[in-house]
This record gives structure tokens, C-alpha cells and sequence, in this order.
């Protein structure tokens, strides 16, 4: 058995560089290790992009600068691109989330790991193969799978 293809949510890669423990940083760690696939697409790529240039959370991240950057280029090149050929809108409370749900699609991806569960359940079209996990459960069921 292969290991999952995720998504993972700029939230929480964010929360994941704010703080040195908890779920979000071990999913980031399950990812580097190969536990997990990760996926990323144009938009999540812009968004990690952002999420790193943003001094609210550099001012909180433990690491010194240097390493937070070596941290983001590792995850990403831990990533596979996917490329997304055609766009689903499951009507989003939050359009800006929809990209994620077409990135999951197109990836072939089990779940979406995010720390707004409630949201990304919201949608009208729904892909029940898709999981929508938050950090906590998604690594539950990674060390079910092993």
C-alpha cells in the first residue's frame, strides 16, 4: 500500500511554523519523511508563497529565518505537482478554498488536511472518496495504515 496523497492547507502549514509541537508540525514531519505525499498545484504554491512572506507568522515561528525558508523548500520539494485540467466548483463558504477541493480531484488525493474542517465540508458538490481530516485525525489514520 502506497502512502496517501494529501493536501495540505496553508493553515496549517502555518500553524505547523508557528509552533514547534502539536499536529501541524507533525504532519509537515510525516510529509518529509515520505509518510505522506503531498500534493500542490498553482494556487496552493502562491499560497504557501504568501503564507511565508507574511510577518505575522515569521514574528511567531520559532526558527531562525533561515531555517523556516529551508523548512518551506523542503516541504516543497517533498511535493508533487499536479495539474489541473479541469476546475470543480463545490461552492465554497470560502471561495478562495475551492482550489483546494479541485486539487484533491485532479491529484487523486485521500484527503484534504486542514484545520477548517467545518468549511471545506460546506460545499454543494461533494467527493465523498476525499477525506476532510484536521492534523489530529489525519495522523490517527496514517498510523492505522502502518
Amino acid at each position: 500500500m502506497g502512502h496517501p496523497r494529501i493536501i495540505v492547507d496553508t493553515n496549517v502549514i502555518a500553524s505547523a511554523l508557528t509552533s514547534a509541537t502539536g499536529a501541524n508540525r507533525e504532519v509537515l514531519r510525516c510529509c518529509l519523511v515520505g509518510l505522506a505525499e503531498p500534493l500542490i498545484g498553482n494556487a496552493l504554491f502562491h499560497e504557501y508563497e504568501s503564507l511565508a512572506a507574511r510577518p505575522s507568522v515569521n514574528s511567531r515561528c520559532p526558527l531562525p529565518a533561515k531555517e523556516r525558508d529551508e523548512l518551506i523548500d523542503a516541504f516543497l520539494g517533498r511535493c508533487t505537482w499536479v495539474r489541473i485540467t479541469f476546475r470543480w466548483r463545490p461552492n465554497l463558504r470560502d471561495e478562495a478554498d475551492n482550489h483546494l477541493v479541485e486539487l484533491a480531484v485532479a491529484g487523486g488525493a485521500a484527503a484534504i488536511v486542514t484545520n477548517n474542517v467545518r468549511d471545506l465540508r460546506s460545499g454543494e458538490l461533494l467527493f465523498p472518496e476525499i477525506g476532510i481530516l484536521t492534523p489530529a485525525v489525519f495522523l490517527k489514520t496514517l498510523r492505522r495504515r502502518r
